[in-house]
């Protein structure tokens, strides 16, 4: 018994430190406008890439799946994003990551953001 509360609690452990040690930029690229949203991620976990990236607009419960075009996300909408937009991200090796607030409405190209880690 105490052996499994003890591998429970290395595994918890493990996927902290895994989740503190991934860093995420996201720069709005050239495309980008009030309802179009280009993003070039830099998600750096050693082995890991992204998966599926996800966009949640201020005041909204949907997420939006954003689609990968050659090194580029983006996601389209027939009315203006708003923001702060929220960001959640899939790894292909199972990590997954919420951020709130990154982007805000009046994102400029060019302009990195960088989530904060809760």
């Amino acid at each position: 018994m105490a052996f499994s509360r003890m591998l429970a609690v290395a595994v918890l452990a493990a996927l902290v430190v895994g989740a503190m040690c991934t860093k995420v930029d996201l720069t709005v690229e050239k495309g980008s406008d009030a309802k179009k949203l280009v993003l070039n991620i830099k998600y750096t976990r050693p082995g890991d890439t992204l998966a599926e990236v996800e966009l949640r607009q201020h005041g909204s419960e949907e997420w939006e799946p954003m689609t990968k075009k050659g090194n580029l996300w983006e996601v389209k909408s027939a009315k203006p994003l708003i923001g702060p937009m929220n960001f959640r991200f899939m790894s292909k090796g199972g990590m997954k990551n919420v951020f709130d607030e990154v982007i805000p409405t009046a994102f400029k190209i060019g302009t990195t953001y960088t989530p904060e880690y809760n």
